[in-house]
């Protein structure tokens, strides 16, 4: 028997979760230990509650998906908001280099996705379902993608097959991204800045989204102002969502809400020469990220996932050795063998497996315990968040056109 939460009781039990999940990384040492995010750790906790009512009773909890995407939208508002062009250049070099890294990861994700879904006697596109369709590209990719590959190529279930192997992707991103930099960093011997940064105020030039629980100091007109900021984003996002439907610059309303921000940003920036209160954003953007990975883990289906197919498992198990050998070994290496590429290793498995919320969130947990990586944070939400989209999606058409 489905039960249905609405939007307050949504936001409720997303608030619980946060804090059992606070809970536990504070009190269980191996959480902590392995720099698992806190809405992780609670996530889990709640999606097997709901995995024992299912089994013991046949209850199946659901919760309210537009309370989640709103608070995604809000998220990528916030990584727009926060990306004026002058720390676009800040970024540099590296960007264009973790850039290059994520695509050459992308072709690999998706030759070993196809490679075993043909060994096993699947059909190639069920490979790609299990490849960047839903592991990079997230659950709104998996929906879309998966309509294209029911209605034209004739893949049957595929829209719920990436929506489970896109939920198993967000779990384990969350995962492996903590303990596997924790590992890089104890076998390399290396140093973050001295302190974790999560006491007194937040220091001038931090990018957004490192140390979420350190002060903020904002007042109620900047939140007001904040607030126009994001209504803006969100309203571009719809407009243009609706505008370019079905054309062939058709984006997922994140990117838009990305591309609003950003687009707000820089011309209060040099146009109308106004100063963003960067602080209240970061606040606003913390929030959003917390909130969304509650309710998104929060509405797990482990059911689902414990019925996925044998082979479609094997294919899975071996995505998530690939991507943490390739970040160990790869990512790592080229990013500079440093602290630096240790925080964007556990970014690349959270968005490579996940999402790009996965990703700052693994990144959060390693920077609190080591210190600051403000490489990392310049890097990561623009990779993640916009340029992965466009790359995946071009991507995607090009092996579909190959073994389609």
């Amino acid at each position: 028997m489905a039960i249905q939460f609405g939007t307050y009781y949504t936001l409720i039990f997303a608030a619980i979760v946060l804090l059992v999940g606070r809970f536990l990384v504070q009190r269980v040492t191996w959480l902590r230990e392995f720099n698992i995010p806190e809405p992780v750790a609670g996530g889990l906790v709640a999606a097997l509650l709901s995995w024992g009512l299912n089994l013991s009773a046949g209850l199946q909890p659901s919760f309210d998906s537009g309370l989640q995407t709103a608070f995604m939208l809000v998220f990528f508002s916030s990584i727009g908001l926060s990306a004026n062009f002058a720390k676009l250049r800040e970024g540099g070099m590296g960007l264009m280099l973790f850039l290059l890294i994520v695509v050459v990861f992308i072709v690999v994700q998706n030759s070993v996705g196809i490679a075993l879904a043909s060994a096993l006697g699947l059909d190639p596109l069920i490979g790609l379902i299990a490849g960047s369709i839903t592991l990079v590209g997230g659950h709104g990719t998996a929906g879309a993608w998966g309509q294209v590959l029911e209605g034209q190529h004739g893949i049957r279930g595929a829209v719920t097959l990436g929506i489970a192997c896109a939920t198993f992707g967000l779990v384990i991103g969350g995962l492996i991204g903590g303990p596997l930099a924790k590992w890089l960093i104890q076998r390399h011997r290396l140093q973050g800045p001295q302190g974790d940064g999560n006491h007194g105020a937040l220091e001038s030039g931090t990018p957004n989204f490192e140390f979420p629980h350190k002060t903020r100091l904002i007042t109620a007109d900047a939140t007001i102002e904040t607030l126009a900021l994001f209504a803006g984003c969100l309203a571009f996002a719809q407009f243009m969502t609706g505008l370019t439907a079905g054309t062939a610059v058709q984006l997922p309303t994140f990117v838009w809400a990305l591309g609003g921000g950003v687009l707000i940003r820089n011309l209060l920036d040099y146009v109308f020469n106004y100063q963003v209160f960067d602080r209240a954003i970061d606040v606003f953007g913390n929030a959003g990220l917390s909130i969304y990975l509650a309710i998104a883990l929060l509405s797990l289906k482990l059911w689902e996932l414990a019925g996925l197919a044998g082979p479609l498992v094997v294919i899975l198990g071996a995505q998530t050795l690939v991507m943490a050998a390739y970040a160990a070994l790869v990512t790592f290496r080229f990013m500079g063998r440093n602290y630096d590429a240790a925080v964007l290793c556990a970014g690349h498995c959270g968005f490579g497996m996940g999402a790009t919320p996965t990703a700052v969130a693994n990144m959060q947990a390693i920077t609190n315990q080591y210190g600051a990586s403000h490489k990392a944070f310049l890097i990561v939400p623009m990779v993640g968040a916009f340029f992965i989209d466009l790359v995946n999606a071009v991507a995607i058409q090009v092996f579909i056109k190959l073994f389609g």
